[in-house]
């Protein structure tokens, strides 16, 4: 088993560099982008700071509605769009467009249910000072909520490693692809249980990260 690992490894480690590429940027657009519409989200919520109801209904629903999107079905029926973004719809690179197009709402809602754990009294007594939607957002809401945010990130690290394994699909590779490729059209079953291992560790690292930064940032730990 050990030597048909080592004879594989450098195809092992293209793996995992492809898959670390596509969770940082798609990481990385999740935050970024993911972050601003689930506070929007919390802000214009029935009740909340800015109460804009009708507005809310449009964004929640057009979130649901690419959350209910199988992330298989997803993948191939933005094809067209992922070609015009990137130039192809074929390779790593091209995973990233259905993958960050998936992540955005998943850490909107996840950023939205955070926000709303924050304890109202305090974003009152903010109000109640003078304090404006931008103040209430980075010194309550953010201070807040930190360590949510910080599990939230966590969450959806996890959830999107598992999502990349369908990458083989179009060719953008990844550590899932290499399990499937070996394990499944070649029954190298060995290999395929040493990638399976692989990504337990990866998983587990990401979790234990996630649960190191959540008790830092946790003002009641």
């Amino acid at each position: 088993m050990l030597d048909n690992v080592i004879a594989v490894w450098p195809e092992i480690l293209t793996a995992l560099g492809q898959t670390f590429y596509m969770m940082i940027i798609t990481l990385s657009v999740a935050v970024a982008v993911g972050t601003p519409l689930g506070t929007l989200l919390y802000i214009i919520r029935p009740g909340s700071v800015n109460s804009a109801p009708k507005l809310y209904a449009v964004i929640d629903g057009i979130i649901n509605l690419i959350r209910s999107f199988p992330f298989l079905i997803l993948l191939i029926a933005i094809i067209p769009f992922t070609r015009f973004i990137v130039g192809t719809a074929i390779g790593t690179t091209a995973v990233v467009v259905p993958l960050a197009i998936s992540a955005i709402p998943e850490f909107a809602r996840l950023i939205e249910l955070t926000l709303l754990e924050v304890n109202r009294g305090v974003v009152e007594a903010a109000e109640s000072m003078g304090a404006n939607t931008r103040q209430i957002i980075w010194k309550v809401l953010y201070s807040e909520a930190r360590s949510g945010i910080a599990n939230a990130l966590t969450i959806i690290s996890v959830s999107f490693l598992s999502f990349s394994t369908v990458a083989g699909l179009v060719g953008g590779g990844g550590i899932g692809d290499f399990a499937i490729r070996y394990g499944y059209y070649r029954y190298q079953v060995d290999i395929m249980a040493a990638t399976v291992i692989l990504i337990i560790i990866i998983v587990q690292i990401l979790q234990m990260t996630g649960n190191f930064a959540v008790r830092k940032l946790n003002k009641r730990l």
